[in-house]
């Protein structure tokens, strides 16, 4: 007999409650191994390919790319004993007899093993229930069957569909009771649904002829047919509730610094001739990342986390540098792990890592987690600076805007210099106001005479 096993939407990352289907990997009847990607999703981080830990036949899809997925919620069904004994001496088990009723003590849970790099937390998929006598599929002339019949519905009258339509018509606000099926038998296809979703629509009355200038208004211009609604989900979605929760958690301040970093760019095209930077991509925003490293051992209350619950200041030892990146999916924010411990070149290589894994969507979700201060590069976008909001469990982040040529006063005189602005947000029941101002002074200071770096 075949062994039918629901592959579950998996936890990618602590704290994930949905992912988005981007595309399938596999189709019904391909043969899959151990751990073989079969699905990509889109989860509240990033793109996300998913294994599965059993060998087998996949049978079904349940979930069509686009819709969005609660994690635990099955996607996939698959045959993990396709070449099993056959039910009858002809190889196929009659219509008519129904598979008996499971017992109440039969468990009605099993346990699924962990996809590799998912770490050990176990999830569980219900197996669905035997039909009985009166739940049989319904069959057609030859025999075959078509759609499960779900409970009767009110009024008596059942509509046949598959579960992957019904969960289709449910999305859609479709009432399958008001939908005639086209398939074998009158059941209901996923293009019956969508039809019914979105009648046709009427004919649109001739456009009136233009007016004659002088001779009365102009005609109204339907507005809603030059508009696009996009579903709010995924990084998107994300993004928009970490904010909303961290502006109306946390007090901000934000504090503005004009700096003169002409020192900071002479030694950058220094060192881009050395050859410990040989291939070394070295940006404007490897220096101020380093600089933001060195500040936070002088003032370490802007690489500390307010714990609520706890009633505690947490004060961390490290760095988790997170670097914001705009990508096609939205802004993510990956982390340089224990950055406080590189050098200006593994800083500079870690950023490339970093954001283009990034805007491949590629950066695993566990990338993003545990970031204890934050930069965000508005310059690389022609902006001067902005008031940036703390990310959630961090304490400050800090603006980098673009470095233009601007006139400024040196030694009495008046000469063009390569000059940026900062601006640090900081959550002020961390970091007060004399805390967040030698902070980002000490950036400052870094940026416009980086030999000050051997004082810290």
């Amino acid at each position: 007999m075949p062994d039918y096993k629901h592959f579950p939407l998996a936890d990618t990352a602590e704290g994930l409650t949905e992912a988005e289907i981007l595309n399938w990997q596999v189709q019904p009847g391909d043969e899959v191994r151990v751990n073989q990607i079969v699905v990509e999703v889109e989860t509240a981080k990033a793109a996300v390919e998913l294994p599965i830990p059993w060998a087998g036949v996949v049978t079904e899809l349940l979930v069509e790319p686009g819709q969005t997925v609660e994690v635990g919620a099955p996607i996939l069904t698959i045959d993990v004993d396709p070449g099993g004994a056959p039910a009858s001496g002809n190889g196929a088990a009659p219509a008519e007899q129904a598979e008996p009723t499971p017992r109440p003590e039969e468990p009605a849970e099993e346990e699924m093993k962990p996809l590799v790099g998912y770490g050990s937390k176990a999830a569980t998929t219900k197996r669905r229930p035997r039909k009985t006598a009166a739940a049989t599929a319904t069959t057609t002339g030859n025999g075959s069957p078509t759609a499960e019949a779900p409970e009767p519905e009110p009024g008596g009258y059942v509509p046949l569909a598959k579960p992957p339509v019904r969960k289709l018509a449910k999305d859609l606000g479709v009432d399958l009771r008001t939908v005639t099926g086209t398939a074998d038998g009158g059941v209901i296809t996923r293009e019956d649904v969508r039809r019914a979703a979105t009648p046709e629509a009427t004919e649109a009355p001739e456009a009136p002829e233009a007016p004659v200038a002088g001779e009365g208004p102009a005609p109204a211009v339907n507005a809603a047919a030059r508009e696009r609604r996009v579903p709010i989900k995924g990084v998107r979605k994300a993004t928009a509730n970490a904010m909303v929760q961290s502006a109306f958690t946390a007090p901000h301040v934000t504090e503005f610094l004009t700096v003169d970093v002409t020192p900071m760019m002479e030694m950058r095209e220094r060192l881009k001739q050395s050859p410990a930077f040989a291939g070394v991509r070295l940006t404007p925003l490897a220096f101020a990342c380093k600089a933001m490293c060195l500040a936070a051992k002088r003032t370490p209350d802007v690489n500390a986390t307010w714990d609520e619950e706890a009633g505690e200041i947490v004060y961390k030892d490290y760095v988790h540098l997170g670097v914001a990146a705009a990508t096609p999916r939205g802004l993510v924010v990956p982390k340089v792990r224990d950055a406080d411990r590189m050098s200006l070149a593994e800083v500079a290589r870690a950023i490339e890592e970093l954001t283009d894994t990034a805007r491949q969507g590629k950066t695993p979700p566990a990338d993003m987690l545990n970031g204890t201060i934050t930069i965000s590069n508005v310059g690389v976008f022609g902006v001067d600076t902005g008031t940036p909001i703390v990310n959630p469990g961090e304490s400050a982040i800090l603006a980098f805007g673009m470095i233009r040529d601007t006139p400024w006063v040196v030694d009495g005189e008046i000469t063009v210099r390569k000059v940026l602005q900062l601006a640090l947000s900081f959550d002020h029941r961390v970091v007060d106001g004399q805390q967040g101002s030698q902070f980002l002074a000490d950036v400052g200071t870094l940026l416009a005479d980086p030999a000050v770096a051997f004082t810290f």
